[in-house]
């Protein structure tokens, strides 16, 4: 009983900081009330037996990933949008997606409260780390490297993005990295061209 109460308490908390993360038009305040679902999830996690991602989701996404969007909205400075009064249908088909969605939100609660009761191993259960890492390690080897490439393809692209050279100071700073490289061969491949 308790589980439950907690369980709609937190459910609660992260709905309410959803509705205000698309509510805010400041890109921050939508941020912070991310954070807040994030929280809340972890708290759903706890309650679910699940410590492990509960923990990581903290470090992870409330941590990590939260200052990697504040650090975004930093650099891109964003002012005040002034509302577009051409785009006033998408509207109506936001609602009606709404309600699709909520459709759908109900048939899934129905189907689940319909669906026979399991007992559940709590030997066997998908929170413990061990069974984490060596499905992280053996099983999904490859999506785990893959997502680590492609990470590190967006921090290079980010870090490009950031630095606003004009094309004249980035061909002197190639010129100036090939030159250091021994590679002033290459200064007119069109590989490495602007």
């Amino acid at each position: 009983m308790a589980g439950t109460v907690l369980f709609f308490l937190f459910a609660g908390f992260a709905i309410a900081c959803a509705i205000s993360m698309v509510y805010h038009k400041n890109p921050l305040y939508s941020a912070i009330s991310l954070v807040g679902v994030f929280i809340a999830l972890s708290c759903i996690y706890v309650t679910l037996a699940a410590p492990f991602i509960a923990a990581v989701q903290i470090l992870i996404y409330a941590g990590a990933i939260m200052v990697l969007v504040v650090f975004v909205i930093m650099l891109l400075n964003l002012d005040e949008d002034k509302p577009l009064n051409r785009l006033r249908y998408l509207y109506a088909v936001g609602g009606g997606l709404g309600l699709i969605l909520l459709v759908q939100t109900f048939f899934i609660f129905y189907a689940v409260m319909r669906a026979p009761k399991k007992a559940v191993n709590t030997e066997v259960t998908a929170g413990k780390t061990l069974s984490i890492g060596q499905a992280m390690y053996t099983e999904y080897l490859l999506p785990v490297e893959i997502v680590g490439i492609l990470l590190l393809m967006a921090i290079i692209g980010g870090v490009i993005l950031v630095r606003r050279l004009d094309p004249g100071h980035l061909r002197l700073v190639v010129n100036e990295e090939l030159e250091r490289r021994n590679e002033e061969q290459e200064k007119d491949d069109f590989r490495v061209a602007l």
